[in-house]
């Protein structure tokens, strides 16, 4: 059997510095927003390239914050891809903002940039780009559109810890950006975490205060905030797992090439390979027109899949008001994607079977 993902193996070679990571903070009887927290918020700013780094409670109040802060007046517009999980979204409307969804490039699964500006009007205060399974999204034509028009950019990088564009890591390519250290991301928490990256210096100090009731002295409220605090055993345990975050990821670029390599079926669309170096590869997300038989097909010789994502955002419940919309690429996308398994704990012998198998399928 192999499991889409085990996060047991995953996560094995770190159990002595989790262990200690949770021994230190356990010892020092201080467990929200204390040092543990500081000393991670600069490795992460840090490493992404960032003068700050706000550690808070996951990755869709990351976005929230960054959103509230920014204080738009009541349902500005932000541009966002209508393919992307349905976190990306909701942030957009818990900040009483309203979304706009712009269609993905059919080819990378990204924002499209050449249909951006015509989503643009006098409302539009932000654009959203989302760097789905780990490839960052086109930033260069997207920056120029948001100088052009004076637009915030807010870099969703849940998925990107430590993928690159133009020699520049995500979480430093726009006005800010969103991070989930949810267990399953390449750098992954014990539970749920996140953070805010950026260089404005007078958002870093008000989200800071916004993460924490609204305020930045104890009892003194400036701002109507949130309860949304990393906390010091969380953070001490991505701090023990930070150093090790580049090596991870080169295994998974090594993994992906392999599929990119091997996978040899006529019906099953790869992703592109122009960027194997800079994409970290946090999902290995191939398409095919008959999705379901193929995923069976797999699983009935224990191989595990999963899909990300099955319904797109304005096909949700939940987004009832923009059910009428017409996204056909978005919607062809849901209708194919399947996820293949890749992950630090996978063999190349895994992959090898993995392979074999693709390639047996409508043979």
């Amino acid at each position: 059997m192999i499991p889409f993902l085990d996060l047991g193996r995953i996560n094995e070679p770190h159990q002595a510095r989790v262990r200690e990571a949770t021994h230190r903070v356990l010892q020092s009887g201080w467990y929200i927003t204390g040092r543990e927290v500081e000393q991670f918020e600069r490795q992460f700013a840090h490493f992404c390239g960032t003068r700050h780094c706000i550690g808070v409670a996951n990755g869709l109040d990351a976005l929230t914050l960054v959103l509230k802060a920014w204080d738009f007046p009541a349902n500005s517009e932000v541009i966002v891809p209508s393919n992307a999980y349905i976190a990306s979204l909701l942030s957009v409307t818990l900040a009483n903002l309203s979304p706009v969804f712009v269609e993905p490039d059919p080819h990378t699964y990204l924002l499209d940039p050449s249909r951006i500006e015509a989503a643009i009007t006098g409302q539009t205060k932000a654009i959203l780009p989302v760097h789905l399974y780990g490839r960052c999204c086109a930033m260069g034509p997207i920056r120029e559109l948001a100088e052009r028009y004076n637009l915030l950019i807010l870099e969703d990088a849940a998925q990107a810890h430590g993928a690159i564009y133009d020699r520049q890591r995500a979480g430093s390519l726009g006005d800010a950006s969103g991070w989930s250290f949810y267990p399953s991301k390449n750098l992954g928490a014990l539970g749920d975490a996140g953070a805010i990256t950026t260089n404005d210096d007078l958002l870093a100090d008000r989200l800071r205060s916004l993460r924490n009731y609204g305020s930045s002295q104890k009892y003194v409220n400036d701002y109507i905030g949130h309860n949304s605090r990393l906390d010091e055993l969380q953070a001490a345990i991505l701090a023990a797992k930070l150093p090790y975050l580049t090596t991870e990821n080169e295994v998974r670029r090594k993994l992906a090439k392999l599929y990119l390599q091997g996978i040899d079926n006529p019906d099953v669309l790869l992703p592109p390979t122009d960027q194997v170096e800079q994409d970290v590869w946090h999902l290995f997300v191939i398409r095919h027109p008959r999705r379901d038989a193929l995923r069976l097909f797999l699983q009935e010789r224990g191989i595990g899949t999963d899909v990300h994502y099955p319904i797109p955002p304005h096909r949700q419940r939940a987004y009832k008001e923009y059910a009428h919309y017409s996204f056909p690429v978005s919607e062809q996308l849901h209708r194919e994607v399947v996820s293949l398994p890749l992950n630090t704990a996978l063999t190349e012998r895994e992959v090898s079977y993995i392979i074999d198998t693709i390639n047996q399928f409508g043979g």
